[in-house]
């Protein structure tokens, strides 16, 4: 029996679960579950990660943790008792794991990566916090790592920003809205803005000196200078190099390793330097030989210099050099630093060893501490610290020191007998008073030990030296007393001897006799005389005589004789302990001298605060102990020494002394009677603050009131201990008359900044520190009451002095947050003085920032739900005084323009937070009570409808997205659900005051357009958060989407007739909320609509307004984005945007409109489905083809449908944009035609428009001319560009503007240049289905033909298609799908090559023109397309394959031609026929023969660059003749018992025999052109072909040509094949012969890519249309495979541009599988010229193939229409009846190696290799007859043929004198426009209307 459970409710599943029992539960390691119920052993839950499916699972499978149960029952939610880190972290990574994947996906490999190291830091971490081993200090360490890579994270992959409170994560509920702010703000805050470090240190390593001589040791000194104030600002860094120049120490870091500390901000500057001395140990002179002296002398050898400044860029400086330079003159040594830096090069140069100094330098940032902990191993390891000179820039207190710095400046002295100055050293030590010397408390610097006498270093010949040395001598105070320093002189001798000799000594005293130390300062001391033998040992000797010359001077000593010389030091003492101040210590001894005590008291301000704060207990001491015993006589006098002190410690430098005054008055200040007097000097200057001039001292007076009342009250709390509490009264008495005194001088009014402002500044600024003295004494509201009269008693001026206004308000801001606020009763006094001055600083807009502080402050002490009493009440109290004012704030700073990126920006982005905190927080504690009161505060409605309109807007403000930052979604979701509270409980006042007559528009508009933007905010949008986050959001605050849904349907539904004012205002934001994906939501919206149809129909009989809005919006929001990937459920829902709900379809049936409104809904859901599929391709990256598609059908959708014009031209102009990035210039230069031809060439003037300037409709349309000109032209489309050059031309002509038509001539003869001079690639065209339902709906089960790029074959466009279609399935046949594929939920892709056929053979056929024109018209304006399928019909005859072969050819007819607006369009119509075996014989003669025709043209006109490709050609058919090639022709058409069985073929059979014919005299003509080109190493072949062709015509049956003739519809009485009998004989050669191409019914340019000498039938015929490849099924001729790829396409001929137009022969027009032989010719009356088509001319009946020809008159004959070809050419490039090349079929192709049909795998192409034109060799035909050759024209079946209509076959040419000349019409390209197209197929069923398809007519665009 499952029982629910009590305790075990949340657990983690250890072990995987499978779910293999019934209603058994998969589960996964790791997964948390809650348990609903257990039963012996199992559970039943579910899984946290998907609530809804539950299951039972075995129990021990689960590891049970403690959790808390809430809401139990039904709905009950477990949370997990566990520490809220560990809880966040737990789900932190399981969001983490799944973005981390995609993070691979995307190939973000640096965060990937990144991020896997910081989750398994978390994981680790997590392992310490749960293990519970850790400290208290170590586990708060442990969570802000935690809780730092845990924010860490969430921001590198864009996630929320989490609230935390110590660590752990907030609950928004729990605290107020203003705390939930400023933590989000401060998180924000740190993770935005560096912290400022005020504290620098700077590490110095030595490394080396770098110098080619030493040899001698040598010692460094590094210090900080500062060059602005010319002294040094830090200890030195001293230490020794050895003879190398390395550290002699290398294995004591400390010794080489030193940390220059305390260095601030401001000393982080250009100015202050890094200056190193180096001081050798050696010999006198550096030169001297080694044996010249042994003493050791301390010399100068150099100095370098490094500014500070250079570190403050990259902060460390690893193995720097610096360079060593040595002064001119040694006597410049004391400044060589300063040369240095100032670059007096005169004075200094570089050392002679050119020595190089190596140190590594890094500057550190942050408190001394700080830089411990995080750089460990650099003190681990050992170095020294060097300190500031002096004291830093913050004495602490409990700092010990007790430092003298002496600097040895310089010394005069006289040459004592000798000719040459002296070498001065100077020696000293510390001595006591008994003569003894003291040791080791002599320092050269940190880094070195502590010495016991110092050697300054010795300048050559110098009587005048200075040295400059500084030391510190760190003397304990008890040897201070007594002790002196003495300095010896002596001199050096650079003898052998190197004695060093005694001539002098000086001392000084370190204390005088009154206690006071050595002052700071130069001293000039006397140099006594004394030689060596003389003792020093006894100082009283010396002790007695003046030992500085000052001194003499002051006490005028006889007994010392005067002298010349002279020894100068400078002293500084730093010390917490002894002073050198001689009126401090006469106040410190003032029992000892009573008179003098004024006097000391009155000096005190004049003493250095630094010795003043030393001895401070001893100070106060001395002060209230002067107080006690005479306070009369001095009161006044000590009350004005304690302000000096306690102001002294406001100082920055004396701040942390304060705790040191508190330390005192707490345990050491004994006056327990000082009360009284300090009251009393205290009242007595507030009450002359007004009558006095000199405010100084009573500003003094103020600002030490916090520390005076500490004095006070202490004194008080002390006597009161002592007496027992006597006295209250009296003390309280004394209290209030002082502070009625206060609000005396607080009350008087004054305008603008005077002294007395700035006193009543001074006062407020200290005055909540008196009140938090006071508690000490009284209770809680007899403070309060103190502190709201003293707040009362200040002036409400508007005038006042700004600054007195800030301190008010920073002084009620501290009051605020102080402890007497925190209490509820004295928060009740204190709060509506509060609120009325911040109600008019707010009202004056002044001081935002603070009031905003305040008012944070004020709602933070009011949490959600509280329901005390005192809350209410105070909520009450600030709703009636300040919701008013505060909306208006909000509004007024939201306003205001805000200046990017400056501070401005930041406080005002600061201020509206905190201002929109406050509100949130007074609306979430309002009640119903608190509304219902506010709504009836409001008597007039007027007002009322002011207030809803502003709360309206403001609640509009807190919702835009700038509000707060991106992650806030925790604020944003707070914000929303107090507003959407706030909306309903408003509603019922709108309902109430604003319905029927009293209907107001803008308040309802208002509140929809509030609604709306509600429900439309991202933060709303549940579907786009991950799992967790949705459910937590839905267990927190529901879908606030569907219940604000709720209450517009609810609101609209009230608003009866006056829905008519919303219609169509409201279409667009409803339709946006109805876009949102989620159900319940549209399930509530969209009745809305029919609502709207419903009242729009009544007011005016129709909807259009409804319709024409919903399209507008519709598009729009598209527009803007919405329907993203995020909202891809929708995709699947939303095209039947009005299917799933039947309702209100069957309430539009039952209407009256009912056609119209199922027609609307029609309209709008095609227009959806059209929309969300651009949406969809405009998403992805470079599908160039499906976005344009996408972007076609939805043009044409809003120009044929919606007749919506101005949708239109947006759509033209997106699809040019896009076919321009994807380099479609000639489909742009289409796609803007569209957008042309709207216009007129007339003055209208034109609104402004996208990016065109407001300007007439001419100037429009001209620049619209110039730039689909440029994208012809890009496109090489120059024929289209002719046109529009000659149409603009036209109107430059008629407004005689010859400049500009100057220009357009040029360009149109530009045009013509480069047709002729330019190649041109011609594409080739792929029909493409695509199948399944999972295509976009312009797409889906359709075809179309596409036009592919240059240079792209089948494969290629095949590849392409597979990756703009990545789920799409390639089918690999070409038959038509059924049924089940169209339905199919997949995508499958049909791909095959199809051949276009040009609807105009004028140009083609015409003779003459060059080759370059015709590539236009074969590719170009195609409508219509084939492509074949070879199949078997009844039995397949194994020996003859072509008994039974027949073809499917269907032909695909486009919606548009081809080029277009677009690359590809929809198949519109397909037509199927089959061609019979017999056809499809005739057909691949027909092609073979042509191209036979062209490749001997070429040869004889040598435009082939080798004869291969006629070698080639030739041997293929020939071989495959002789080897049965065309007499399987013969077996399968020409027995008995196919003529018999089909009488119907009779004239069909007589073709192909006459065919057959015609190839063998066309191949024995090739043989003699290919005998005259062919190389030698080729005859062999040659003559192989030769014989082999008599074979053949031996298996046809051929003899001599003379005995087929009477069989044949064609004579050859000459030998001459073609040759008209009436032709005058004439000599014809093989070089003189013109090859004329002969056009056959069957007949289309085309040429095979392979060849095969097959005559099999292929198995995978089909195949080859998808695949464009295939094999032969019979062995290719090796040779001819040779040759074949030695060409390749360096064998393409060129056509010559520059021969004349007579001398070009017509283009030979390769063959190809002919889609047309069914078509019938027009008869010859209906051509409007005749034209003779060429062919090749016959040689004689006996001739050998290199014998001359003698061609004769023919008779008068002509070509039969029924044969003809011709085609009336497209008028114009731009129509788009369409005419072009048409391509092999992929499948039936021609074979070089037979004039049979192969059926190989072919890959084909749309134009031969070897296609070109005859050249200037061939031999024009002269005296040339008049007559002309009827247009021939395709007949869609083969027409009836007789062999007697032998005047009706083919003509022939004439001979030389009756040859017809070449036609001198004008040029063909470009035709002249606007022609119309001659109906050129009378009886063709195919199409049976043959006229030019018109444009629609332009429509006028209204001002676009």
């Amino acid at each position: 029996m499952w029982i629910p459970t009590e305790h075990e409710k949340y657990g983690v599943v250890i072990a995987g679960f499978r779910g293999t029992v019934p209603h058994g539960l998969s589960l996964e390691i790791g997964d948390t579950v809650q348990i609903l119920e257990k039963c012996d052993g199992w559970y039943r839950g579910f899984a946290l990660k998907n609530p809804n499916l539950k299951g039972i699972f075995p129990s021990n499978y689960i590891h049970l943790k403690n959790a808390c149960v809430k809401n139990k029952g039904q709905f009950e939610m477990v949370v997990p008792t566990e520490d809220s880190v560990i809880t966040e972290m737990t789900s932190t990574l399981r969001d983490w794991g799944t973005m981390w994947k995609q993070l691979y996906v995307r190939n973000e490999g640096d965060l990937f990566h990144r991020l896997w190291h910081i989750m398994n830091e978390i994981l680790d971490l997590r392992r310490q916090v749960l293990v519970g081993h850790l400290t208290h200090d170590r586990m708060k360490d442990v969570k802000r790592h935690i809780t730092a890579r845990l924010d860490w994270g969430n921001e590198q992959l864009g996630l929320d920003l989490v609230p935390r409170k110590e660590y752990a994560m907030v609950d928004p509920e729990e605290i107020s809205i203003t705390e939930l702010y400023r933590l989000m703000e401060h998180r924000h805050r740190k993770k935005d803005t560096p912290v400022q470090v005020s504290s620098h240190h700077l590490f110095v390593q030595m490394k080396s000196l770098m110098c080619s001589n030493l040899g001698e040791e040598l010692e460094v000194i590094f210090s900080l200078f500062d060059s602005k104030e010319n002294r040094p600002i830090s200890e030195r860094f001293f230490l020794k190099l050895n003879r190398n120049g390395l550290p002699k120490c290398p294995e004591k870091p400390e010794r080489h390793c030193s940390l220059f500390v305390d260095l601030g901000t401001s000393e982080l500057r250009k100015d202050i330097y890094i200056t190193v001395h180096i001081i050798r140990i050696g010999r006198m002179g550096a030169g001297e030989k080694k044996n010249a002296c042994n003493v050791q002398y301390r010399r100068p050898f150099g100095c370098a210099v490094l500014s500070i400044a250079d570190l403050l860029a990259g902060d460390t400086k690893d193995d720097l050099i610096l360079k060593v330079y040595m002064c001119n003159t040694e006597s410049d040594w004391y400044q060589i630093h300063e040369s240095i830096i100032k670059k007096l090069n005169a004075r200094y140069n570089l050392t002679g060893s050119n020595a190089g100094l190596a140190v590594s330098l890094q500057l550190l940032h942050g408190d001394i501490e700080q830089i411990r902990r995080e750089y460990t191993s650099m003190f681990t390891h050992g170095l020294s610290i060097t300190r500031k000179l002096g004291f830093s820039n913050i004495i602490m207190p409990g700092e010990m020191r007790n430092d003298l710095y002496i600097t040895i400046e310089r010394g005069e002295f006289e040459k004592g007998g000798k000719s040459v100055a002296r070498n001065v050293e100077v020696s000293m030590f510390i001595v006591d008073s008994t003569g003894q010397i003291l040791k080791d408390f002599i320092s050269f610097g940190s880094g070195e030990p502590l010495a016991t006498e110092f050697h300054s270093f010795v300048l050559y010949h110098n009587n005048s030296p200075r040295w400059a040395e500084l030391l510190k001598l760190p003397v304990p105070v008890d040897k201070f007393r007594g002790a002196h320093l003495r300095f010896e002189f002596r001199h050096c001798s650079t003898k052998e001897k190197g004695e060093k000799k005694l001539f002098g000594f000086s001392f000084v005293p370190l204390m005088q006799e009154n206690g006071r130390t050595l002052p700071d300062g130069t001293h000039e001391l006397i140099v006594h005389k004394c030689e060596e033998n003389i003792s020093l040992q006894d100082v009283s000797r010396y002790l007695k005589f003046p030992f500085s010359k000052g001194h003499v001077l002051g006490n005028n000593h006889p007994a010392v004789k005067t002298t010349k010389e002279s020894f100068w030091i400078t002293s500084f003492l730093c010390s917490t302990k002894l002073t050198q101040n001689g009126d401090m210590l006469d106040l410190l001894k003032w029992r000892a001298h009573p008179e003098k005590i004024a006097g000391c008291l009155s000096k005190l301000k004049e003493i250095d605060g630094s010795e003043i704060v030393k001895f401070l207990q001893d100070t106060l001491d001395t002060l209230f102990g002067i107080l006690d015993e005479n306070s009369q006589k001095y009161g006044s006098q000590v009350f004005d020494c304690l302000v000096h002190i306690i102001n002294l410690l406001q100082d920055s430098k004396f701040h942390h002394f304060k705790p040191v005054m508190d330390t005192y008055i707490e345990s050491h200040f004994a006056g327990a009677l000082a009360y009284r007097d300090l009251i009393k000097v205290f009242k007595w200057h507030v009450d002359r603050i007004t009558e006095m001039e000199r405010q100084t001292l009573i500003q003094e007076v103020l600002k030490a009131q916090e520390y005076i009342f500490k004095y006070i009250v202490q004194s008080r709390k002390l006597f009161s201990l002592a007496t027992g509490g006597q006295n209250e009264e009296e003390f309280c008495c004394c209290i209030q008359e002082l502070l009625m005194s206060v609000r005396f001088f607080l009350s008087q009014e004054t305008k603008g900044a005077t002294a007395l402002s700035q006193a009543q500044a001074v006062f407020l600024s200290s005055f909540p520190a008196v009140y938090a003295e006071l508690l000490k004494l009284f209770d809680m509201r007899e403070v309060a009451n103190l502190v709201r009269d003293t707040l009362g008693s200040l002036p409400i001026i508007t005038n006042a002095d700004e600054s007195l206004q800030a301190v008010k308000l920073q002084c009620i801001g501290k009051i605020v947050e102080s402890q007497l606020y925190a209490s509820p009763e004295s928060r009740y006094i204190l709060l509506p003085v509060v609120l009325h001055h911040l109600h008019v600083h707010l009202q004056e807009q002044k001081d935002l920032i603070m009031c905003a502080r305040i008012l944070s402050n004020i709602f933070c002490f009011i949490k959600k739900n509280s329901s005390e009493k005192s809350i209410l009440e105070e909520i009450d109290i600030i709703v009636n005084s300040l919701l008013d004012i505060l909306l208006r704030t909000i509004l007024e700073i939201t306003s205001r323009p805000q200046s990017a990126g400056s501070a401005t920006r930041l406080q005002f982005q600061d201020v509206t937070g905190e201002f929109v905190s406050c509100l949130l927080s007074l609306l979430r504690q309002m009640t119903d009570r608190h509304y219902q009161q506010l709504l009836d505060r409001f008597k007039m409605r007027d007002e009322l409808r002011d207030f809803l309109l502003q709360i309206f807007t403001v609640f509009r403000i807190l919702l835009r997205p700038e509000m707060f930052p991106k992650d806030w979604t925790v604020m944003r979701l707070v914000a929303n659900n107090v507003i959407i509270t706030t909306v309903l409980y408003l509603s019922d006042a709108l309902r109430k005051n604003f319905l029927n007559e009293s209907f107001d528009y803008k308040i309802w508009d208002s509140y929809f357009y509030l609604a709306v933007i509600f429900i439309n905010q991202l933060c709303l949008q549940l579907e786009m958060f991950t799992p967790s986050k949705k459910k937590k959001v839905l267990e927190k605050y529901g879908d606030m989407r569907v219940t604000m849904g709720c209450e517009i349907f609810s609101m609209w539904q009230n608003l009866g007739e006056h829905k008519v004012h919303f219609i169509p205002a409201l279409i667009g934001p409803f339709l946006e909320v109805t876009l949102i994906p989620q159900s319940d939501l549209r399930n509530v919206m969209i009745p809305i609509f029919h609502d709207m149809m419903d009242w729009e129909q009544r007011r005016s009989g129709n909807f259009k307004q409804v319709e024409a809005k919903l399209i507008d919006k519709l598009d729009s929001l598209m527009s803007e984005g919405k329907g993203d990937e995020t909202y891809r459920e929708l995709f699947n829902s939303i095209i039947p945007l009005f299917g799933p709900y039947p309702s209100l379809l069957k309430k539009i049936e039952r209407e009256t409109w009912r056609e119209s409104g199922v027609s609307l809904i029609a309209t709008v859901t095609r227009l959806m489905e059209r929309l969300l599929d651009y949406r969809d391709c405009m998403k992805m990256g470079d599908m160039d083809g499906k976005k344009i598609g996408c972007t076609v059908s939805l043009l044409n959708f809003y120009k044929t449908e919606l007749n919506k014009e101005e949708m239109y031209i947006r759509y033209i102009h997106k699809l040019h944009d896009l076919h321009l990035k994807a380099q479609n210039f000639t489909e742009a230069a289409y796609t803007l035609l569209l957008y042309d031809e709207l216009l007129e060439w007339s003055d209208r003037p034109l609104r402004e428009f996208l990016n065109y300037p407001m300007q007439t409709e001419w100037q429009r349309k001209e620049y619209l001319h110039l730039t689909i000109i440029q994208n012809f032209d890009r496109g090489k489309c120059w024929e289209n560009g002719i046109i529009l050059c000659r149409k603009i031309a036209e109107q430059y002509e008629s407004y005689y503007d010859y400049r500009n038509l100057s220009k357009m001539r040029m360009m149109e003869a530009s045009f013509y240049d480069k047709i002729m001079d330019q190649q041109r690639l011609e594409p080739e065209f792929f029909r493409v289905g695509f199948y399944g339902k999972k295509f976009p709906f312009f797409l889906r089960n359709k075809e179309f033909v596409c036009r592919g790029h240059d240079y792209e074959r089948l494969e290629a466009f095949q590849q392409r298609m597979l990756n703009e279609f990545p789920h799409a399935i390639a089918m690999q046949h070409a038959n038509q799908p059924d049924e089940t594929i169209f339905q199919a939920e997949a995508q499958y892709l049909q791909i095959y090559a199809v051949t276009p056929i040009p609807e105009n053979q004028e140009v083609l056929q015409r003779e003459g023109i060059p080759d370059n024109i015709k590539s236009f018209y074969k590719v170009n304006h195609i409508w219509r397309f084939r492509y074949d399928r070879p199949f078997h019909k009844g039995m397949k005859d194994k020996d003859n394959e072509f008994k039974s072969l027949w073809v499917e050819r269907t032909t695909l007819i486009l919606v548009q031609s081809l080029p277009g607006i677009s690359r590809w369009f929809e198949v519109e119509k397909r037509e199927v026929v089959e061609m019979s075996p017999l056809e499809n014989a005739i057909e691949v003669l027909e092609n073979k023969n042509q191209q036979l025709r062209t490749l001997i043209s070429q040869c004889q006109a040598r435009q082939m660059q080798n004869i291969n490709p006629l070698t080639m050609c030739l041997n293929g058919v020939i071989d495959a003749a002789v080897n049965g090639g065309v007499s399987r022709y013969q077996e399968a058409f020409f027995v008995k018992e196919y003529i018999l069985n089909h009488p119907e073929d009779a004239e069909k059979i007589t073709c192909l025999r006459e065919l057959m014919l015609e190839q063998a005299q066309i191949l024995e003509f090739g043989l003699a052109v290919h005998e005259k080109f062919v190389p030698q190493d080729m005859r062999p072949l040659h003559k192989k072909l030769v014989d082999q062709f008599f074979v053949m015509k031996s298996s046809l049956g051929i003899q001599e040509f003379a005995a087929c003739i009477q069989a044949s519809p064609v004579h050859f009485p000459n030998g001459s094949p073609r040759v008209p009998r009436n032709s005058v004989p004439v000599s014809m050669s093989p070089d003189g012969a013109r090859v004329i191409p002969r056009r056959s019914p069957l007949s289309y340019p085309a040429v095979n890519r392979y060849s095969s000498s097959s005559l099999s039938s292929q198995a995978s015929a089909e195949v080859s249309n998808i695949t464009g490849q295939s094999e032969s099924s019979d062995e290719v001729f090796n040779m001819q495979r040779v040759m074949y790829n030695h060409i390749g396409d360096g064998a393409l001929p060129r056509s010559d541009p520059n021969l004349s137009g007579p001398e070009k022969a017509v283009n030979s027009t390769p063959s190809s599988w002919s889609l047309d032989s069914g078509k019938e010719a027009r008869n010859v009356s209906e051509c409007g010229k005749l034209m003779s088509p060429p062919v090749p001319p016959r040689p004689m009946q006996t001739a050998s193939p290199a014998r001359h020809i003698t061609s004769v008159s023919p008779s008068p004959a002509g070509r039969s229409p029924m044969k003809g070809t011709v085609q009336s050419f497209t008028p114009s490039p731009v129509d788009y009846h369409s005419s072009g090349l048409i391509s092999n079929s992929p499948v039936l192709s021609g074979s070089y190696s037979s004039g049979i049909s192969s059926l190989s795998r072919c890959s084909t192409s749309e134009t031969s290799g070897f296609e070109t034109q005859i050249n200037d060799h061939t031999v024009s035909i002269s005296n040339c007859n008049a007559s002309e050759e009827p247009v021939r024209k395709e007949s869609k079946t083969p027409p009836p043929y007789s062999v007697y209509e032998r005047t009706l076959r083919r003509p022939v040419p004439l001979p030389h004198s009756l040859s017809i000349p070449i036609p001198s019409d004008p040029p063909a390209l470009p035709p002249k426009p606007l022609l119309v197209r001659p109906n050129n197929l009378e009886n063709s069923s195919k199409r049976p209307e043959q006229v030019p398809r018109p444009r629609p007519l332009p429509r006028k665009v209204s001002q676009l």
